[in-house]
């Protein structure tokens, strides 16, 4: 809790297998209730990215990435409200996620990860391969001007009161 600001309470795991290439998102939900995700990498490899995604956040539209493998056993936190993508580096790359809350087709969203607005820097040896969910997903700027993104503010809402529901329950 202390690295979060909240318990991650667990509502479904998935496992995902992908051959060297393969990128799955840039995938969100919407905010409430969102969903946070804890991340590795069990077999294999992966370049797994993080796209701040909330309008009006001082870090819209920006991204950061972490080597998951496993060898190094790494692991990263999504909070609600982010973007989160992969792309695997290696076939047979095996990513576990835990997640907060379950999968939800009608509140589900991507963006394009290959956006050059957001500008990711995806390994230039490795040709990218999306499904055609993820090809027809929109720009970041086309999902802001639809309205799909989530709001900073609506998100600071939202951890709020997760943290004050584990306050709560440990009293």
């Amino acid at each position: 809790m202390s690295a979060t600001g909240h318990a991650l309470n667990l509502a479904q795991a998935n496992c995902s297998v992908s051959a060297r290439g393969v990128v799955r998102g840039i995938h969100f939900a919407d905010v409430p209730p969102s969903q946070a995700k804890y991340v590795t990498c069990v077999n294999g490899a992966v370049l797994d990215v993080v796209i701040d995604i909330r309008v009006g956040s001082p870090t819209y539209g920006q991204w950061d990435s972490v080597l998951l493998d496993d060898e190094t056993h790494r692991a990263v936190y999504i909070a609600e409200g982010l973007g989160h993508a992969f792309m695997a580096l290696t076939d047979g790359a095996t990513v576990i996620y835990l997640c907060s809350a379950g999968y939800a087709p009608t509140r589900e969203h991507g963006i394009d990860p290959l956006d050059p607005q957001l500008g990711i820097e995806w390994p230039l040896d490795i040709e990218p391969l999306l499904s055609p969910k993820d090809v027809d997903a929109p720009t970041l700027a086309v999902a802001r001007d639809a309205g799909l993104l989530p709001a900073y503010d609506d998100c600071v809402v939202l951890y709020a009161t997760l943290s004050a529901s584990d306050s709560a329950q440990s009293a």
